[in-house]
């Protein structure tokens, strides 16, 4: 099992009290809304770099690396 830390937050005292009322997991919901966040922003970064890759990836004539792939299987 991996090493854990503590995390704390300040939440209304009422949305506290409605989660316990309604025996909500509040340490699961919590853990589960940062790994989302965490997946989310790992995508918006990996979208960035694409954008930023675009206009080369762009430059890559298909045709000419599927000669190449299938000249190379032919060969094997």
């Amino acid at each position: 099992m991996g090493r854990y830390i503590t995390i704390s937050t300040k939440v209304k005292k009422e949305i506290w009290e409605e989660a316990k009322r309604l025996n909500i997991n509040i340490s699961s919901v919590l853990r589960k809304a940062l790994e989302n966040e965490i997946h989310r922003k790992r995508l918006e970064l990996i979208n960035r770099l694409l954008d930023d890759l675009k206009p080369e990836l762009d430059k890559i004539d298909i045709s000419r690396v599927v000669r190449h792939i299938r000249k190379d299987r032919e060969t094997r």
